[in-house]
């Protein structure tokens, strides 16, 4: 039986931002969470590198993005009066980025943010986040902002 007085800390969590609406919201709960057990919180963003180039390619319009997209990460952070470390990576895939830093840097929690998806008619998580739930070797929290 679950102890209702006993609550999960997360010391170390890792918060993989889309460059999507959702980014700003999940960055502020990461901050709220951050605050109430005093964890390090890592902010990342994996620009997806095609097959056809070398991983190390400078995509220098996909990596303008990108920092512009850890730019707004640090000011609302900032807002927030809360320090993060972030980090821009390349990779051919996301998912298994996201479980290697999680597993590399410890990480207790991995903070996702959703954005109500549709295919076909019906609700999609896509592929990353599935991935990330049945792969990663820690807590995985998804967060969906409310759209009305």
């Amino acid at each position: 039986m679950i102890d209702s007085t006993e609550r999960t800390s997360f010391h170390r969590i890792l918060v993989p931002l889309t460059g999507t609406d959702s980014d700003a919201e999940t960055m502020r709960m990461a901050c709220w969470i951050g605050k109430r057990d005093k964890s390090k919180l890592y902010v990342m963003y994996v620009i997806t590198i095609k097959r056809a180039l070398p991983l190390e390619a400078a995509i220098e319009s996909e990596t303008k993005r990108a920092e512009e997209i850890l730019e707004r990460a640090e000011r609302i952070a900032r807002e927030e009066d809360y320090q993060i470390e972030t980090d821009l990576l390349q990779a051919r895939d996301v998912a298994p980025v996201i479980v290697d830093q999680a597993r590399e840097r410890k990480i207790d929690l991995v903070l996702l943010g959703v954005r109500y998806k549709r295919r076909f008619g019906e609700f999609n998580l896509g592929t990353v986040i599935p991935y990330v739930l049945k792969n990663a070797a820690c807590q995985v929290m998804l967060y969906s902002q409310y759209n009305q």
